[in-house]
C-alpha cells in the first residue's frame, strides 16, 4: 500500500531554516503530483505548496519566496525547504500524493503521510 514517511521538522528560532523530507513507497513516484500542507493549533489544514510530476511549482502566498518544493524522482522523495521561518509557521506538516494533476485542495489527494512537526519560536 501507499506511505508517505514525513521527517525533517523540529524546533528552530525565527529566520532559521529547515528542510523536510516525504519518502514515498507504495506507488509510481514519477507519476504523481505531490503536496506539502500544514495544520496550526487550533486551525484547519492548508495548502502550502505543490510540485507535478514535470516539476511545475506553486505556493501559497504565506510562503512564496521563503519555501521551495523539489523532488527527486530517483529516491521518490519530495523536500520541503524551508527559509526565514516565522512563529506562524508552527504547524504540524503534512506531504501528500495526488496522480498526475496537482491541486491546492486538501480533498483533491488520496494519500497522506503522518506529518511532522514543526516549530518556531520568536
Amino acid at each position: 500500500q501507499v506511505q508517505l514517511v514525513e521527517s525533517g521538522g523540529g524546533l528552530v528560532q525565527a529566520g532559521g531554516s529547515l528542510r523536510l523530507s516525504c519518502a514515498a513507497s507504495g506507488l509510481t513516484f514519477s507519476g504523481h503530483s505531490m503536496g506539502w500542507f500544514r495544520q496550526a493549533p487550533g486551525k484547519e489544514r492548508e495548502f502550502v505548496t505543490y510540485i507535478t510530476p514535470t516539476g511545475l511549482t506553486y505556493y501559497a502566498g504565506p510562503v512564496k519566496g521563503r519555501f521551495t518544493i523539489s523532488r527527486d524522482n530517483a529516491k521518490n522523495t519530495v523536500y520541503l525547504q524551508m527559509n526565514s521561518l516565522k512563529p506562524e509557521d508552527t504547524a504540524i506538516y503534512y506531504c501528500a500524493a495526488r496522480f498526475r494533476v496537482a491541486s491546492t485542495s486538501i480533498a483533491a489527494y488520496d494519500n497522506w503521510g503522518q506529518g511532522t512537526q514543526v516549530t518556531v519560536s520568536s
